[in-house]
C-alpha cells in the first residue's frame, strides 16, 4: 500500500511535486543571507571600527605622550620613527625602551611641560 501511495505522489517526470510552498533558490538562501547580515553587523563592523580607531590613535602619537604597552610598561615617548617609538620609562637611572609602534596599547595623557 504505502508504493502505490509513493507512485501516485510522482508526476510523469518521476518527481515528487513541491510540498513546501515553492519556495525556490532565493527562499533557501534567506537564512543564509540574514545570519551573514547579523553577523556583519554585530562582529565585523565593531572589529573594523575598533580598528580603525587605533590606527589613529597610533598615527596620532607624538613626543611627550604618556602611553601604556601591550606588556604593561608605562613611559613617555622622548623618539619617534616610522615603525618603532623610544619610551623613557625611568628618570634615576634614565632608561629608555624601544617598541615597535604597534605594541602601544593606549595613551594615557600627556606630559606637562
Amino acid at each position: 500500500m504505502f508504493k502505490s501511495a509513493v507512485a501516485h505522489a510522482q508526476d510523469a517526470t518521476g518527481a515528487t511535486p513541491a510540498t513546501g510552498g515553492g519556495m525556490g533558490l532565493f527562499g533557501s538562501m534567506m537564512p543564509l543571507i540574514a545570519i551573514f547580515a547579523v553577523m556583519w553587523f554585530f562582529m565585523i563592523m565593531p572589529q573594523q571600527r575598533r580598528d580603525k580607531q587605533r590606527r589613529a590613535m597610533l598615527a596620532s602619537i607624538a613626543k611627550g605622550d604618556r602611553v601604556v604597552t601591550n606588556g604593561g610598561i608605562c613611559g613617555t615617548i622622548v623618539g619617534l620613527h616610522e615603525n618603532t617609538v623610544v619610551l623613557k620609562v625611568s628618570d634615576d637611572p634614565p632608561t629608555k625602551i624601544e617598541f615597535v609602534r604597534s605594541a602601544i596599547s593606549q595613551v594615557t595623557k600627556e606630559e606637562s611641560k
